[in-house]
């Protein structure tokens, strides 16, 4: 049975109607603040923590809860005597029922340009020690943190007279899920004003969910999506869906891997990626251009693929792709004529992004997951060492070295050992994750269909031996961008002046696996 109930809430979402009922019931109300005037407000009896404890709020509410009157009606064990003999020697009554949601910290350091001592301000001390309290002995007491579990409560209130176990553990496994996530968004705001605690010795992360996806990678795999807890500009999970069918777990990988690698250039361009990989990347006039550039890089490829825009789909743009079946068109925005032509086929998911060129800052982090542990590392922000440096005798050209700083973009994206082709801004061939350094550069000459003479070519690592540039002197490669570094980078260099290949050192390298 619950007889006593002690609400505090800073979300007052549906607290007036759930209280109501709980009068109804004949459950007495305690209650602290603003809570308690709101209920008062809408005729529902109410006592203020502060009669029951016989102490006032003060300091400016930050005491109001901490009290044995309270923490020993919430912790007490209902079928231990001794307990029961404590609390009437203490004069301390039950409390059955826990209402409390926290101090709104997410929504206070989202804001823009928030104040530390705000922030500081809005962390919650008296209603974690409750919520921690209560969960602890939820056996007997029924712990509610979330309104959208009001209904669930008064309804086994009205059909049984109680709450089952069932039900308060569930709740209570909110509750340390819930107040979690709470102090990890403390500990990672604090985190952030101390540039030397970048990777600290205890991690801790917190995501919110997004939805339940139907299945992981593979069909027999469960999968659902989160996000981070703070603002996500130009990130998937700001994009909204404005046609076709849900997104998979596949979708939502690949998208991201295409969005990287769109957030490089400023220019109109579009990049096609089957697998997590581009398959066709172009720059262009206008979008119409730099997506027929894309197209024509790997017709094939792009065959169930994922498009990616910076400037909005207009509808020469979306005439073209309607030409052939891809699973998602993402871009700032669509041209109305654009949108009806592309909705035409009933399972495209069209997803609009706006900022989405917005690049991650350089302090994110990217996690990948190893049996045991996670690994962290700084997100791969930048491009290139220090300046570009040509070390053969033959400097490139202007044109040469735009299609050079345009294929090193693309190659920092693709999986290793990787090589790109590129011509007049467009993705020649692309030869992604081999295990062997000639292999990606003979596949890339391999799979072109585009024409590979008077092309240039990056690599996203050095070149062990000279069999590379050879490779691509033979293929018609005027020119090479490569990170440098190898200890027999000079017979490289030899072998680009012999074949009149100008070659550029970045100084960088951008393995990723």
């Amino acid at each position: 049975m619950i007889k006593r109930a002690l609400i505090s809430v800073s979300d007052k979402t549906g607290i007036v109607e759930f209280a109501k009922k709980l009068r109804e019931l004949g459950v007495e109300i305690i209650s602290t603040g603003g809570t308690a005037r709101s209920l008062k407000d809408n005729d529902i009896e109410v006592t203020k923590v502060s009669d029951i404890t016989g102490f006032p709020e003060c300091l400016d509410g930050r005491v109001k809860t901490l009290h044995p009157i309270i923490h020993g009606g919430i912790l007490a064990v209902r079928d231990n005597k001794d307990h029961i003999s404590q609390l009437k020697e203490l004069n301390i009554e039950p409390i059955d029922l826990l209402v409390i949601n926290l101090y709104p910290f997410k929504q206070t350091i989202a804001k823009e340009n928030v104040e530390f001592d705000e922030a500081i301000e809005n962390i919650d001390i008296g209603g974690p020690t409750m919520l921690r309290s209560a969960a602890k002995n939820f056996k007997y007491v029924t712990v509610v943190t979330d309104p959208l579990d009001y209904n669930k409560v008064v309804n086994e209130l009205c059909e049984n007279s109680e709450v089952s176990y069932e039900t308060k553990y569930e709740l209570a496994l909110k509750v340390f899920e819930h107040t979690s996530h709470y102090d990890t968004l403390i500990s990672g705001y604090l985190r952030k004003r101390l540039a030397d605690k970048e990777f600290p010795e205890i991690l801790t992360l917190t995501y919110e969910k997004v939805g339940d996806l139907r299945y992981g990678e593979n069909p027999h795999q469960k999968a659902a999506f989160y996000r981070k807890v703070e603002k996500n500009e130009g990130t998937l999970v700001n994009a909204d869906q404005l046609h076709g069918k849900e997104l998979s777990f596949n979708n939502i990988n690949d998208t991201n891997g295409a969005l990287e690698l769109l957030k490089e250039y400023e220019e109109p361009t579009v990049v096609a990626v089957k697998h997590t990989n581009a398959c066709g990347v172009g720059s262009g006039y206008d979008i119409y251009d730099a997506y027929m550039k894309a197209y024509e890089c790997d017709p094939k490829s792009i065959f169930g693929g994922i498009i990616a825009a910076n400037r909005s789909i207009d509808y020469r743009a979306a005439e073209e792709i309607n030409k052939i079946f891809v699973e998602i068109v993402i871009a700032p925005d669509f041209d109305n004529d654009a949108l009806e032509i592309l909705k035409s086929k009933k399972n495209i998911r069209l997803l609009k992004l706006e900022n989405i060129g917005k690049k991650q800052r350089k302090n994110d982090i990217d996690i990948k997951k190893v049996n045991g542990g996670i690994l962290i590392q700084n997100v791969n922000s930048e491009m290139y060492k220090d300046e570009l440096k040509v070390v053969t005798e033959r400097i490139p050209t202007e044109k040469e070295m735009e299609d050079l700083v345009f294929a090193w973009k693309v190659c920092k994206h693709i999986k290793s050992n990787g090589i790109v082709l590129a011509k007049d801004k467009q993705t020649v061939g692309i030869g992604p994750g081999q295990v062997n350094r000639i292999w990606a550069v003979e596949n890339s000459i391999k799979q072109a269909l585009v024409e590979v003479k008077g092309s240039v070519m990056a690599s996203d690592a050095y070149f062990p031996f000279s069999d590379c540039v050879e490779a691509a002197a033979k293929a018609g490669i005027t020119a090479i961008i490569q990170p440098g570094g190898s200890i027999r980078d000079q017979e490289s260099i030899d072998a680009a002046n012999k074949f009149g290949i100008a070659m550029v050192f970045t100084g960088m390298r951008h393995f990723k696996h």
